[in-house]
This record gives structure tokens, C-alpha cells and sequence, in this order.
């Protein structure tokens, strides 16, 4: 069994930005943001992705849902009107586009292991990771909305087990296809004709629970043999499968006790699948709120309390958790709400699950001050990191250095785009390299290669 890396609190902080939704929830009407332009234009993906690179940024992220949000009041509409995760493009193209104008950094690409099929997905990313010259990441999820299963057919969820059986089950199988075609199957010999060596490309032959595919993948190897494979399960199922398979985790920011259960409960799991903690880091969700001085930045942070209001809040709180929360009544006790979005499939781990997790399964609050609290998730008021470069630098070292020192951060955009990622940019990123806590940027050739250092 391997042991930890004696070295680990060596290992340099990662950063990566969170694009998933820098359009929407009102950011694209807010101070600092394109006006210009407006999504879906690909020159704001590209001029921003040369921006982050200038920086040494590692990675540029883009989540995914596919359906639009309808489990407030059990309608679209407010949804539209207030733009709340809502439009949402597949990004693989524009990750093609900004892989033209860039070298080094990489990106990370979503999909649904709930929804979709190994062989197209592994076929996709094949094919990205050889147009980006190796920068690819999948980050694969266990869907929860119903919304998204509309769109593919289903009038239900399925169960919470067994959404992560069906993710091990496409993550084996991708693993498979990719490995079906030998690094060196591909001969090219030119006197003779002859392209590649049989020998050497395989079937897979696989009959599961929940796939059946015969293989082998019809691609030629890329650059990194197979993507990094992101996932962000923070349920102790999630967790285990994370272990399991991923190359990196996406965590749950802003509260230290929880992360560090989180780096703990993950290590064990790791051990236990015989891998060494010490190569798998965890990105912590992060907002920031940056300014020249302290008071600037205070005030920046306030602002995000005004582009929101209470339609768009119950949306967003209701996508997320599966749950139509605009039935929530004049007194609610936060266990059997968790008990009533569990009994829809969904899942009680966001907004109720940190409620839970802070006040108790038999708290007991009233419906003005659930939304209140609604209200602060929703814009991630509590948990963004605010204030001069200095000082929110020291606030990353303190909390990267409590939670292993692996990984880093995925810094989402609480403001506006691209403003608030020129401050990461040009204000934190070399506060942090002129402190050490960064690394050198882009010491390899893929971005696989890039997260080891």
C-alpha cells in the first residue's frame, strides 16, 4: 500500500477559475463587467483566457446543468426573467477556441455520468485533449435536478446510490476505451502502408449493470492517454467513489472544520483503494472579493447583496437542492425538510445541509429568516474571502496549509467578468508568487503534468 509523500506541505497552491456562471444571477449588468460584448461571444472566453494565462492560472472551469430551472413554483419563468443559471451553452467549442489562442493553461469540461454515454464522452474528450495539445480535464457529475432529466427522457431521478453506481461503472468504462488503442499502436510506416499494429487496439467488451459497449475507442491516443478526471462529491458515498477514480477534487469552501472532515474522510478512502493521498488535491470553491485597500474592498463585497432579489434567490436554492422551497411553511424544522428533498431523489446537501450542519437537524427557524439565510448562500455572502491582496493571500496560506496543502483553489466570480478576475490576476496571483505559495507557472507540457509540481 502506498504511504503519504513525507513532502507534502511542500506542494505549491493551484489556482482555477470557475466561468460557469459569469453571465448570469446579474453579473453581466454589474461595474467591471464586458459591456461590449455579451455571452455567448467567444472573444470574452479567448481575451480572458490569454488574461488568466499572462497570470499562470492552471485551469479555467465551466460546470453544466442541461435543464432549465423550474422547481420554484414548479415554473421557468422566473428563471428566464432573472437570467438564474440560465442560458447555458456545451462549452466544448469554446474550449477549442481558447485553446487556439493560448499554450499552457488548461481547461476543464462537464458532463452528466447520470445522463449521458461513456463511448461519446470518452470519444469527445479524446478528441478536445488532442486539440489542446493535452489540457484537458473532465469533471464528471451525479445529476440531481430534475429539470436535466427531463431533457433525456426521465420523469424521475434515480436513486442517490445508485447515480454514483452508474458513475463508476462510465468512469471504467471511459478508463477502458481510452486505454483500448496502445500509446504506440499508431506505426505510420511509409514504405510499407501499413498504419497502425492490430496487435495493439483491443475491445472491451463490457456488459454492466447500466452500459453495454464493445470497444474499442475509434481515436488515436492523446497527448495526456486519457483527461484528468475531476469530481466533486461531498456526500460519504461521494467521497468514497471520488476515491476511488479522481485526479483531482472539487471541495466545498469557506468553512475550515468542514474541509478538513472533507481532506481527512478522503484520505482514508484513498488509502483504503490502495492510492497515495498525497497525489490528490482538492480545489476549494472560493469567492474573492479583492480591492487596494481594505475599506474598497469591504464596499465591493456589499454589492453583492444588491443585483439579487427574492424570485431569483428561491430559484436558485430550489434548482440546487431539487426542492420547491416557495412551500416552505411560516415555521420549518430543517431534519424534515432534509427528509423531504431526500424523498424526491435530491439532494439535502447544499443549502439544508449546511444549515444542518451549523444549527442541528431539530433546528427550528421561521420561513423569513430561512430566506434571509437563503439570501447569503445564494450570492456565497458568508463565505467570500474579502480585503487588500496581503491580506487575503494570508488568508489562502492559513487555510491551505489546514487542509493539507494539496491542491488549491477554484475562485468563482462574485461580481463581475472579467473585472474581478484581472484583480486575482494582477493583484493576489503575485502577492502569492512573490511569497512562494505559488510555483512556478506551467513546469510541464500537459495539464496533468502541470497539477503534479
Amino acid at each position: 500500500m502506498n504511504t503519504p509523500n513525507p513532502d507534502v506541505g511542500t506542494q505549491k497552491m493551484h489556482l482555477a477559475f470557475d466561468l460557469s456562471f459569469t453571465h448570469s444571477e446579474g453579473r453581466w449588468a454589474r461595474p467591471g463587467s464586458w459591456t461590449n460584448r455579451s455571452f455567448p461571444d467567444v472573444r470574452m472566453f479567448q481575451e480572458l483566457a490569454i488574461s488568466a494565462e499572462r497570470g499562470g492560472i492552471d485551469m479555467l472551469f465551466f460546470g453544466d446543468g442541461t435543464g432549465l430551472p423550474d422547481t420554484w413554483r414548479g415554473s421557468t419563468d422566473a428563471a428566464v426573467e432573472w437570467g438564474v443559471q440560465w442560458p447555458r451553452h456545451d462549452m466544448s467549442p469554446f474550449i477549442a477556441a481558447m485553446s487556439a489562442v493560448t499554450q499552457s493553461i488548461g481547461f476543464g469540461l462537464t458532463y452528466s455520468s447520470t445522463f449521458m454515454h461513456p463511448f461519446y464522452v470518452a470519444r469527445l474528450l479524446n478528441s478536445l485533449d488532442h486539440v489542446t495539445s493535452g489540457r484537458v480535464a473532465f469533471n464528471v457529475v451525479a445529476s440531481t435536478r430534475l429539470a436535466d432529466a427531463a431533457n433525456y427522457g426521465y420523469d424521475q431521478l434515480l436513486e442517490h446510490s445508485l447515480r454514483y453506481e452508474r458513475m463508476e461503472e462510465f468512469i471504467d468504462v471511459c478508463q477502458r476505451l481510452w486505454d483500448s488503442v496502445e500509446p504506440d499502436a499508431i506505426v505510420m510506416d511509409r514504405e510499407t502502408g501499413r498504419f497502425a499494429d492490430p496487435s495493439k487496439v483491443h475491445r472491451i467488451d463490457h456488459h454492466g449493470q447500466f452500459f453495454d459497449v464493445q470497444g474499442p475507442l475509434t481515436s488515436v491516443p492523446s497527448p495526456q492517454g486519457r483527461p484528468v478526471l475531476v469530481q466533486a462529491g461531498s456526500s460519504p458515498q461521494g467521497i468514497r467513489t471520488s476515491a476511488k477514480f479522481a485526479d483531482l477534487i472539487f471541495g466545498i469552501g469557506g468553512n475550515p472544520a468542514g474541509q478538513a472532515r472533507h481532506r481527512a474522510a478522503l484520505d482514508a478512502e484513498l488509502v483504503s483503494n490502495g492510492r497515495n493521498p498525497a497525489d490528490v488535491g482538492i480545489l476549494w470553491t472560493t469567492q474573492l472579493v479583492l480591492g487596494r485597500s481594505e475599506d474598497e474592498a469591504a464596499a465591493r463585497k456589499l454589492e453583492m447583496l444588491e443585483y439579487w432579489g427574492d424570485e431569483a434567490v428561491g430559484v436558485y436554492l430550489s434548482y440546487n437542492s431539487g426542492h420547491d422551497f416557495s412551500t416552505v411553511p411560516e415555521r420549518v424544522v430543517l431534519g424534515e425538510l432534509a427528509d423531504a428533498i431526500r424523498a424526491a431523489n435530491a439532494s439535502p446537501a447544499g443549502f439544508v445541509g449546511q444549515l444542518i450542519t451549523e444549527l442541528g437537524v431539530d433546528h427550528e427557524m421561521s420561513r423569513s429568516e430561512f430566506f434571509e439565510r437563503g439570501w447569503r448562500h445564494a450570492v456565497g455572502f458568508d463565505y467570500t474571502l474579502s480585503g487588500t491582496a496581503s491580506q487575503v493571500a494570508d488568508q489562502l496560506e492559513e487555510n491551505f496549509a489546514a487542509t493539507g496543502s494539496r491542491g488549491g483553489y477554484m475562485i468563482g466570480n462574485p461580481l463581475s467578468m472579467p473585472a474581478s478576475y484581472a484583480d486575482v490576476t494582477e493583484l493576489l496571483v503575485p502577492e502569492l508568487r512573490r511569497r512562494g505559495a505559488m510555483g512556478e507557472a506551467y513546469p510541464g507540457r500537459t495539464l496533468r503534468e502541470n497539477l503534479a509540481r
